[in-house]
């Protein structure tokens, strides 16, 4: 085995949990069982690079690669780099974003925001890391208080405390789109009818490792020195070998707690637009949507950035698995897991870069951001509702001859709202819920950038039974004048409910929901209007359906 000063090795370790090295694979092939033992940040031909902590480079070293120990990225730029302005409140560059804020900065910027436009902006807690530092985002909607029947999207950066390029133009982000809405037309509509959450710094522990006063001496790990993009379940993996983190605990349940539809979080260390999966080598079910989004966010980047920025792999993409195996990824985690379109970006070659240079990667990169956002409300998208109630349904949204591996989508309570990003084509599209008859629309056309609307009403089962299994409903007086009262044999376990009276020919001649009064089993309907003649009255209680006939007699 390549020998290496032991005594060095200790030094690295205790000071920063983690080591940043480059070996020399004997083989391609070796990436994929070296990924399941140290943190691999990129392979070019036969140099892999990558990240360990103590035990996991205990166990590279048994491998007996060639390997070389790389400065630590936290200490490639110094405090003075790092930090031109010093630690002031630095208000006169908040527009421009061109300094590392320290943490306390950070989270007053976050509340800020909120605090500043709270008819548009609200603050979330994700969560608190290890060392009590919070997880922050913020939600930007027209009526950010209220749970829409709109797309929801997602933006988080820096899950790798060290790379830092994304916290930085996230925070520029959140304040471009609020200081520009009701001023700028695109991001004006996109807040009007899009769910957006944006979280700048998902390792706070690791970005902060020296300390809340600067980001030098950031590491890649949260302070357990456990690589957070390497701590999801996974597909095909199952469970992470190490313990899961309190970090990853927090997303697990903020992405329960939400039901992201397109997502993309922020790297660096290369220039590349990282599209699923990273732990199959199978495609995904819209891999030609994923290629035609990425071909978008690289090729806009280009217009704007100087030759050579964002080339790397495929002039700007790359499929994960085709570059290197990743197991416990959040973009399969969110993938499979979550039937969101999550991506991995790349946004710059370096771990740390100058803050003078920040300007400029925004300059490079923005109109992508707002292009990726865009994109959520493509495809198709629309409403389940009960064919009886009119109420929203939870429902599956499954593309016949097309999903697999969890790709479909679902329909959320309390709205009833579904989004399908796809590439465009034609599709048979099946929409399926406990309860109800399975609906199939056919030959729904999508476009590329462009919005398909399909809502669609799912039957219950229980509606339209034959009479004998329909429970018995008392009606009074009856006949009547179209004044009268029914009873039901119990009290509902809904008090909202859906009523229908159909005529001799089978036509409903009058529906409306109807609310049982309190504590009681009935209720007073009113239909002035209804000729005389011999009907069938029905009432849907939500899980159960009562029918009795009705006399009109004036």
């Amino acid at each position: 085995a390549q020998q290496y000063d032991q005594q060095k090795l200790d030094s690295l370790f205790s000071k920063w949990g983690e080591v940043y090295f480059k070996c020399i694979l004997q083989n391609p092939e070796d990436v994929h069982f070296l990924t399941r033992v140290i943190s691999i940040s990129d392979v070019k031909g036969n140099e892999l690079f990558a990240y360990a902590n103590r035990k996991e480079f205990n166990a590279f070293l048994q491998y007996n690669l060639k390997f070389t120990i790389l400065p630590h990225s936290g200490t490639t730029l110094s405090e003075s780099e790092l930090n031109p302005y010093g630690t002031q409140d630095n208000l006169q560059n908040i527009h421009t974003w061109d300094f590392y804020p320290t943490y306390e900065q950070y989270i007053s910027y976050m509340v800020g925001f909120a605090t500043e436009y709270p008819e548009i902006c609200k603050l979330d807690t994700i969560g608190t890391t290890i060392q009590g530092r919070l997880m922050l985002a913020v939600k930007i909607s027209r009526n950010v208080n209220q749970d829409e029947a709109e797309p929801q999207f997602l933006y988080t950066s820096s899950i790798h405390g060290n790379e830092t390029t994304g916290y930085i133009l996230m925070l520029h982000l959140i304040d471009y789109m609020l200081s520009n809405y009701g001023i700028d037309s695109a991001v004006t509509h996109m807040v009007n009818t899009t769910e957006i959450l944006i979280n700048p710094l998902a390792n706070p522990d690791g970005t902060y490792h020296g300390g809340n006063n600067s980001v030098l001496g950031a590491t890649r790990f949260n302070i357990n020195g456990v690589d957070l993009n390497r701590n999801f379940p996974d597909p095909k993996t199952g469970l992470p070998s190490d313990p899961i983190q309190t970090e990853t605990l927090a997303w697990m349940a903020y992405a329960d707690m939400n039901h992201f539809t397109q997502s993309a979080n922020f790297h660096d260390g290369v220039e590349v637009f990282n599209y699923p999966w990273d732990t199959y080598s199978k495609l995904t079910a819209d891999d030609n949507w994923w290629k035609f989004v990425g071909r978008e966010w690289a090729d806009t980047i280009h217009k704007y950035a100087p030759a050579g920025y964002f080339t790397f792999q495929n002039n700007g993409i790359t499929n994960g698995w085709q570059w290197y195996e990743v197991n416990g990824g959040r973009q399969d985690y969110m993938n499979f897991f979550h039937n969101c379109r999550e991506v991995t970006v790349e946004l710059s070659g370096y771990f740390l870069i100058p803050p003078s240079l920040l300007p400029n990667y925004w300059n490079f990169n923005y109109r992508t951001f707002l292009n990726y956002i865009k994109e959520v409300n493509y495809g198709f998208h629309g409403i389940v509702t009960d064919t009886v109630t009119n109420q929203p349904v939870a429902a599956k949204v499954f593309i016949t001859a097309h999903d697999l591996d969890n790709s479909e989508v679902y329909s959320r309570l309390p709205t009833g709202f579904y989004a399908r990003p796809i590439h465009e084509g034609n599709y048979n599209v099946t929409f399926s819920a406990p309860n109800y008859f399975s609906k199939t629309i056919y030959n729904v056309n999508v476009l590329k950038r462009a919005t398909t609307v399909l809502d669609v009403q799912l039957r219950p089962l229980t509606y339209g039974l034959p009479d004998n299994v329909v429970n018995s409903l008392i009606v009074y007086p009856n006949p009547s004048d179209g004044k009268f009262r029914i009873m039901l044999p119990e009290n509902p376990v809904n008090a909202s409910g859906f009523v229908q009276v159909i005529n001799t020919l089978g036509a409903v001649v009058y529906s409306s929901v109807l609310n049982i009064e309190k504590g009681s089993n009935t209720a007073e309907i009113g239909i002035p209007n209804l000729p005389e003649g011999f009907y069938v009255i029905k009432y849907n209680s939500g899980n159960r359906i009562y029918s009795d006939k009705l006399i009109i007699k004036r």
